[in-house]
């Protein structure tokens, strides 16, 4: 019988994967990590039943899926700001109040799920796959339909692996994958453009928003960001779309003096990422949230702001920041006077 030790050692490897698996079906990091968990407790109590039909890595994924789908069926999808009504036309007016009681998406550390393969095409198609506009438009699918559009197009099951899985014929499968395809195109956002997430160009243009974001510069930022560019901000339920809006309302009511907001360079869903601290009023950076932007053509099309503190122990940063004179640099910065990076 296979110990615990070697058990580890067999399925430890597909970690990462599994949990990245795990996201795409439910949007939440903590509700991923707790079903890689309970896939990895199912397998190891039926590993006896394992025949071998299929590799380690199939099996671990049947199960996973399975998982999921129970964990899916008393919930609701996990919504952004943009997926739940018309955006504000009132950037003076406050926003409306959070609501903490909407499950909303989460964003993925990439440093969770980069654990696997060191193989470069593995890791974009990884990237590609967790991109925060996929995963808020999976959403929209009815989980089976979400099960298939993954199985299918992101691990390129054949339909006969995923019929067996689901236990539905061949034509079924291939009937609800038809139907996930043509939702995503509707839910997904066209400027989502596909290309090389979290590239040195994309880091760049990341790290110039942080720094006018840092400056309170609107200036600056306008310089950055698309006109029709959306800002949201969960669990605040009220959102932006277009650079005027958005500015006006971050202007008016966010960035009141530099200083005020200091940006620690990370990424999540493949993208450029930042935890944000808000200086309080005892003069110390604490956490504010995980701002993640989507970049097309070397612009910002969109920001995406969790106003969530206690995200940034996801991504393993403090929920404090050193005052910045006790820093060998400017905030955000390193001794040489380059940005830090967290990747």
């Amino acid at each position: 019988m296979l110990d615990s030790e070697d058990f580890a050692a067999l399925t430890d490897p597909f970690r990462a994967e599994l949990l990245a698996h795990c996201y795409r079906m439910l949007g939440s990091v903590q509700d991923a990590e707790d079903q890689v968990q309970e896939t990895l407790i199912r397998a190891w109590r039926s590993y006896g039943d394992f025949e071998g039909r299929s590799s380690v890595r199939t099996w671990l994924y049947r199960i996973a899926t399975n998982a999921c789908l129970r964990a899916l069926e008393n919930s609701s999808r996990r919504p952004l700001p943009s997926g739940l009504g018309a955006p504000s036309d009132d950037p003076a007016a406050p926003p409306s109040a959070a609501q903490p009681e909407v499950p909303w998406l989460q964003p993925m550390p990439d440093v969770l799920v980069s654990a696997g393969p060191a193989d470069p095409a593995a890791i974009v198609t990884l990237r590609m796959s967790t991109r925060l506009a996929l995963i808020a438009a999976l959403q929209y699918l009815p989980p089976r339909q979400r099960a298939v559009l993954i199985l299918r197009d992101v691990l390129q099951w054949r339909a006969a692996e995923v019929a067996e899985l689901l236990g539905v014929t061949t034509i079924a499968v291939n009937g609800m994958l038809q139907r996930a395809r043509a939702r995503l195109a509707e839910a997904a956002p066209a400027e989502d453009d596909i290309h090389e997430p979290a590239s040195p160009d994309d880091r760049a243009l990341a790290d110039r928003y942080a720094a006018a974001f840092e400056n309170a510069d609107v200036a600056a930022l306008t310089k950055l960001l698309r006109a029709d560019a959306v800002f949201e901000m969960p669990p605040l339920p009220t959102w932006f779309a277009g650079r005027a809006a958005g500015l006006a309302f971050v202007q008016a009511q966010v960035l009141r003096e530099p200083g005020s907001f200091r940006l620690l360079p990370t990424s999540a869903n493949g993208q450029p990422a930042f935890a944000v601290y808000l200086r309080e009023g005892d003069g110390v950076h604490r956490a504010h949230g995980i701002v993640v932007l989507t970049i097309a053509a070397s612009l910002i099309t969109r920001v995406t702001m969790f106003i969530d503190p206690g995200l940034l122990a996801t991504f393993g940063l403090p929920r404090a920041l050193p005052a910045a004179g006790d820093l060998a640099g400017a905030p955000g910065e390193g001794p040489d006077g380059t940005r830090a990076q967290n990747r």
